[in-house]
């Protein structure tokens, strides 16, 4: 074999392995992102896949058992629908009544969703002020008093 040949051979062997180990490792990124409806509705369909999904937190359904590190709770949608879901990872920062929560995991007929990720986001806080709202003369006067 060329030397050539030999270099081409060792580099895409290289290649491909980097690549099936990226994709092994990040499970979540080949995940399905479904409704909430749509994994309380049709759970064996998305039975052994990895989906994300989203819902408000029911702050009254959380139950923390910091000893053995498990987290219940219940999350809820615009129309309703309520799913329970399992954690056995710390408790999210930021968790309370109102926060939205995007979940990443597996579920399963008839059992609380498993959750591998669960992240919270508060969407008053991070939108900005209505546009309407904006006051040039304030601001104007702001600069002038640097």
């Amino acid at each position: 074999m060329k030397k050539n040949t030999k270099v081409l051979l060792g580099g895409s062997t290289i290649i491909l392995s980097i690549l099936i180990l990226l994709i092994a490792a990040t499970p979540g990124a080949s995940g399905t992102e479904i409704p909430l409806f749509e994994a309380i509705t049709n759970p064996e369909k998305y039975q052994d896949r990895y989906i994300t999904t989203e819902g408000f937190l029911i702050e009254d359904s959380i139950d923390w058992r910091a000893d053995e590190i498990e987290l219940r709770f219940d999350i809820v949608d615009q129309e309703g629908n309520v799913l329970s879901v399992f954690h056995d990872r710390p408790r999210p920062d930021n968790f309370s009544e109102g926060v939205i929560v995007i979940l990443g995991g597996y579920i399963e007929p008839g059992e609380p969703f498993k959750a591998e990720r669960v992240q919270t986001k508060c969407p008053s806080k991070y939108e900005g002020e209505d546009p309407s709202n904006y006051d040039s003369e304030f601001h104007k006067k702001l600069l002038e008093q640097d």
